[in-house]
């Protein structure tokens, strides 16, 4: 197959993609894979395939595509295309919760050399960072990189970057409980996607929906929430982008559990498991049984809780005494903990005194002050 060829086949997969036809899409794009003898060709196939089996929640055989991506930019010995793959790499394993892998990564794009590339992708290398950072709990270095990220988008009027940053912060704030910054960037990305999002995917309007949905039900708005996560869901459903499916869910059942309504919440819990499982979102797994844990606690059914504490997540064992949050990975598990000890306190679940040890958490014994954004990077509003 030769370099026109090639790029007709690219184009025609791209087209059956942003139709839905996702199957057929991958179809042609992996005979192109087998048959075309053209290196750049056969790097930007790799590179659609990295982002199919992204929004597929396929992670395990997208990083097998990063990996044979990374090997043809070795081949064109070509600077940008590097960048371009160690992206995609970082990218990957950040989807399976490496998060230790991906901020290697990520630094090895940003110890190459100045390049073409290196300007267009320098925020997404540092959204990526921030993301790792987070799902560490080093919130301080997270903070310095999605900041370092709107300052890139800014400078390259790249809102699809600042969307997506908007929505990690949202995240951010969330895990550190200031939910009305929590609430405050989704709707700014959904402003983005309104002034500038006509030609972009709907993914970016689901993603910020969804994030709105999160911080609505922290601050318990749950009507609006559940308005937003039906929106960001129907879309989901439409392009069949089961990550987001497993967080809506997640994200409904947490709802009804806000509500009171446990029984309609255990099932959206099992679904959204079910569907996390799938697809290698470890994190995820331990949200899921965070939220599991805290029906029980409201039933006052302590033994459930213990049981749950001990089922199994692939790459997080059991643990219940933690190290400082941001160590190795496993200590995800402290999302699990501290979540769980926190919501015991605050109910009249709480437990005797002989049951704390059984859910005791070390935490980190320095706290550094939280530092916000620089609020000129958040155009056109005052939220300090």
């Amino acid at each position: 197959m030769g370099q026109d060829q090639t790029k007709q086949q690219i184009e025609k997969g791209l087209q059956l993609y942003q139709s839905n036809q996702t199957e057929k899409a991958l179809h042609v794009w992996m005979k192109v894979l087998e048959k075309s003898a053209d290196l750049v060709g056969r790097f930007r196939v790799l590179g659609c395939l990295v982002t199919a089996h992204s929004e597929m929640g396929r992670y395990k055989e997208m990083l097998k595509f990063a990996v044979v991506q990374i090997d043809t930019a070795r081949e064109l010995e070509d600077a940008d295309f590097l960048l371009e793959s160690y992206l995609n790499l970082a990218r990957s394993n950040e989807k399976l919760c490496e998060f230790h892998k991906t901020v290697s990564y990520c630094k090895t794009c940003l110890g190459l050399p100045g390049t073409r590339a290196g300007a267009q992708l320098g925020g997404q290398v540092s959204l990526s960072m921030g993301n790792a950072f987070l799902g560490l709990s080093l919130f301080q270095k997270a903070l310095e990189s999605f900041e370092k990220a709107l300052r890139y988008a800014h400078n390259n009027d790249d809102a699809m970057l600042e969307c997506r940053v908007c929505c990690s912060l949202g995240s951010f704030y969330a895990q550190v409980k200031d939910y009305e910054k929590a609430l405050f960037f989704p709707c700014k990305a959904a402003e983005l996607v309104n002034d500038y999002g006509k030609g972009w995917s709907l993914k970016y309007r689901a993603m910020s929906q969804y994030h709105m949905a999160v911080a609505y039900r922290l601050l318990g708005h749950l009507g609006s929430a559940m308005e937003c996560c039906e929106e960001s869901m129907k879309i989901a459903l439409q392009h069949g982008d089961r990550p987001l499916q497993a967080l809506c869910l997640l994200c409904f059942a947490d709802i009804h559990r806000s509500r009171g309504d446990l029984e309609t919440a255990f099932p959206r819990y099992d679904s959204a498991m079910s569907i996390m499982t799938e697809i290698g979102n470890r994190l995820g797994q331990v949200q899921v049984l965070l939220g599991v844990a805290k029906c029980w606690i409201a039933r006052k059914a302590l033994d459930k809780v213990r049981s749950i504490s001990f089922l199994p997540v692939p790459g997080f064992p059991h643990c219940p005494y933690l190290e400082p949050v941001g160590g190795s990975p496993r200590n995800l598990w402290g999302w699990f903990w501290a979540g769980l000890f926190r919501t015991l306190c605050l109910t009249s679940a709480s437990p005797e005194p002989h049951e704390v040890g059984t859910f005791q958490v070390i935490f980190p014994t320095q706290r550094r002050p939280m530092r916000c954004p620089d609020p000129q990077l958040v155009k056109g509003q005052n939220w300090i």
